[in-house]
């Protein structure tokens, strides 16, 4: 069931939509060689805590899932496109590396959720438009998201420029409904048709997220029941933003 955000909670999501750009920002300028994924998860707690919030992922259990997750942060390096644990099977970034940071952040009990894909160094000119791309394809989505559109105007956006240069889209991975829980409906392909799916009403808040990758579509879920990685092994891109839907544009909480 599609839950209408009230006028009062959309405030506090801007409110946690502020913070929560802020933290990926600081997390951003800890991209580089020698940094570890620990590190990356202890200064995102670090940034949660100063501002009074919660990891919204940290203890996460979604749907079918043996066990809760264990960090606040999602770290995913390379052919990893999602939920990449950072503190078990630490690794350090290196030169030409391509990181996935996704953060969930709880403000006064109401959800957001954002990610953005960082090169570690010089990265390849590949790499370096796979993540443009991706960005692209969010943006794209994002202006689709209007009250009285559907949801397959979003997904065709986004699946028809990824598409159209080639990129795979890693199959089943999508956008969501979030505010009250981590994910809520609607369900948010990254392709679909015009006109299809759930008709988008003003106080919607819905989590658009692109991923792109250097190769095909299939996925592969890894031992730890989280991280999901490119079947081909080859590189994955994922941005992400929290939107009010709004009779005109949408209100983007996560920029």
């Amino acid at each position: 069931m599609i839950r209408i955000k009230k006028p009062e909670e959309i405030e506090i999501l801007k409110e946690g939509g502020a913070r929560h750009a802020y933290i990926l920002r600081e997390l951003r300028k800890e991209v580089r060689p020698g940094v570890t994924t620990q590190e990356l998860e202890d200064k995102a707690r670090q940034l949660i805590e100063e501002g009074g919030d919660k990891g919204a992922f940290l203890h996460y259990t979604p749907r079918g899932a043996k066990r809760a997750y264990p960090a606040a942060l999602c770290v995913s390096i390379n052919d990893e496109i999602v939920h990449g644990i950072p503190n078990e099977d630490v690794q350090t970034l290196k030169e030409g590396d391509v990181v996935t940071l996704d953060l969930g952040l709880t403000h006064k009990g109401l959800i957001t959720d954002s990610a953005i894909t960082v090169g570690v160094g010089e990265i390849g000119d590949r790499e370096r438009k796979l993540i443009a791309h991706t960005e692209e394809a969010l943006a794209r989505g994002i202006k689709e998201a209007r009250g009285g559109a559907h949801i397959g105007d979003i997904s065709y956006a986004i699946g028809s420029f990824a598409r159209s240069l080639g990129y795979g889209l890693p199959e089943s991975l999508a956008g969501h409904g979030v505010g009250y829980a981590v994910h809520e409906d609607p369900y948010v392909p990254n392709e679909g048709y015009k006109g299809q799916g759930e008709r988008l009403v003003p106080g919607m808040v819905i989590a658009i997220e692109p991923m792109l990758t250097l190769g095909g579509d299939k996925i592969v879920l890894a031992k730890d029941g989280y991280t999901y990685k490119t079947k081909d092994k080859s590189i994955a891109a994922h941005a992400e933003h929290t939107v009010v839907i709004t009779e005109g544009d949408p209100i983007v909480l996560t920029r």
